[in-house]
């Protein structure tokens, strides 16, 4: 007997659960008074949300164009042309790649939104699981990518990123496993790369993309590659890079980019997606269909702070916080015994990711105990996917004082590594 909400939803959408960040903020809400009460106030290091305030030119000049007229109309959504000739400049001037603004970049209400249409638009429903489409994903990833290709009727075939395979797998071993395992290649629509990455704030080398890029080339394989972080980095030998540096990228790539993480304006929406022009623009029709555009407010301020060098100083400073913190961060760990060499320290992103201690069974189990007992919030790495057990997310992107005080919460409450 079906109840009236399976008669409804496919069994896809009806098998997800709730996000895992916003499953985590309910089960500290369930506990925050409790917690509170023994001097174990929440301080959650699971959303990887910067908290400081935008640029304080980019604030002003929304409250200025709140008063232009016909500013509140209707956006067209490809983007204004003048937010997505800003869009071209700005690739030029941080990756010295060339784009068309008509043609090769459209824009999106914030990445993530972008990501998830451009699958479900990819996918043909099937109900046998070796006739569905094939995603080849990163494992660990980021865990919306598992549920935005299961809830449009997807596969999500897991290419592991593991230190025995210096995070650089190779993706004809795993074509081949997929087609030994039963698969059909002919299924495989997309591979997704992910650098800097979530959850593991790891980058790459520019020959590693290469090779991936030379893979889907072969095979007719679009290549996704999402550049949210792509301006969170604090050493200049690791500068992340844009796929279009690279040979024959355009052939068969589309880029992600977001203003969320890098101007810390993570409520308001807006990213893009650059590349290749037929598959920019068959998303771009699709979505024509959804919404109508972003904000004009939002798209005029972002297109002017996107080449201001206001914007590039606060990126610049955002990041030696960043900096800041996961030194704060590594020095505290250390002394609680975690062995975190100085050559396996990537200098991207706000994440630090870490084994859990021996002592415990799973990633879940340890991350509980400590919300519980010391009321800090941290991420288990299977929520990214099967690679991530026994492994743990933190993001650094609270105040200084706050991490220092998870620090002395996690000596005083006994969360040693050993």
């Amino acid at each position: 007997m079906f109840t009236f909400e399976e008669k409804l939803f496919n069994k896809d959408v009806m098998s997800l659960d709730t996000y895992i960040m916003f499953k985590l903020k309910e089960r500290t809400d369930e506990l925050k008074d409790e917690l509170t009460k023994k001097n174990r106030a929440p301080i959650s290091l699971s959303m990887g949300a910067p908290t400081m305030m935008p640029p304080k030119k980019l604030l002003e000049r929304v409250k200025e164009l709140m008063d232009e007229p016909n500013i509140h109309l209707y956006a067209t959504p490809r983007g204004e042309l003048y937010f997505r000739e800003a869009i071209a400049k700005r690739m030029k001037n941080r990756f010295g790649v060339d784009l068309d603004p008509v043609n090769e970049i459209f824009s999106l209400i914030g990445s993530k939104e972008g990501i998830a249409h451009l699958i479900r638009f990819l996918t043909t429903q099937k109900e046998d699981k070796f006739e569905k489409d094939i995603f080849m994903v990163p494992d660990p990833c980021y865990a919306s990518y598992l549920q935005i290709i299961k809830c449009s009727g997807g596969y999500a075939y897991p290419v592991p990123l593991t230190p025995e395979n210096d995070f650089k797998p190779d993706m004809e071993e795993y074509f081949h496993k997929l087609k030994e395992e039963g698969f059909n290649p002919d299924k495989v629509k997309a591979v997704i790369i992910n650098f800097p990455n979530n959850p593991m704030g790891i980058g790459t080398t520019k020959e590693y993309v290469q090779s991936v890029v030379d893979f889907c080339r072969k095979h007719q394989i679009l290549l996704i590659s999402d550049a949210a972080y792509c301006d969170l980095y604090f050493a200049e030998d690791e500068k992340p890079f844009s796929v279009f540096e690279l040979k024959g990228a355009k052939d068969i790539a589309v880029e992600f980019h977001s203003f969320s993480k890098p101007y810390a304006i993570t409520g308001w929406r807006l990213g893009w997606v650059c590349g290749n022009a037929a598959v920019v623009q068959r998303l771009g029709k699709g979505k024509s269909t959804i919404d109508n555009g972003i904000f004009k407010v939002l798209q005029k301020a972002c297109a002017e702070i996107l080449n201001d060098p206001e914007g590039d100083e606060y990126i610049k400073q955002g990041n030696l916080g960043y900096r800041r913190k996961q030194e704060i961060m590594i020095k505290g760990f250390r002394e609680l015994g975690w062995d975190i060499p100085d050559d396996k320290i990537s200098h991207t992103t706000f994440y630090l990711w870490l084994p859990i201690p021996k002592r415990f069974n799973s990633a879940y189990e340890f991350c509980e105990a400590v919300l519980e007992k010391s009321g800090i919030v941290l991420v288990p790495g299977n929520a990214f996917g099967e690679h991530g057990e026994g492994y743990f997310r933190l993001s650094f992107v609270c105040s200084d004082e706050q991490l220092r005080e998870v620090i002395d919460r996690l000596k005083a409450d006994g969360f040693s590594y050993n």
